[in-house]
């Protein structure tokens, strides 16, 4: 079975609950669902992501690398708004 190209995941199903009265006692299996649709962002966020990506900020930084970008990089672009 290739899953490359799916337009989401498999995950596996929920446990059993107890939902408005009904008890559901669904065996566990795999099951498709699709990945969250991206929220929209105001424009304070998206001015903050465009600094970020522009100073190279990104997951996974060491502390010391993302500390001097904050002071060399980010905290200039923000105060004098060039994002």
């Amino acid at each position: 079975m290739i899953l490359s190209g799916m337009p989401g995941y498999i995950k596996t199903s929920p446990k059993s609950h107890r939902l408005e009265g009904i008890h559901t006692t669904d065996h566990h299996r795999f099951v498709m669902a699709r990945w969250p649709k991206p929220y929209p962002m105001n424009s304070a966020q998206r001015k903050v992501s465009s600094v970020a990506d522009q100073c190279g900020i990104k997951k996974g930084m060491s502390r010391g690398d993302l500390v001097s970008k904050m002071v060399d990089c980010v905290g200039p672009k923000m105060r004098t708004g060039h994002a």
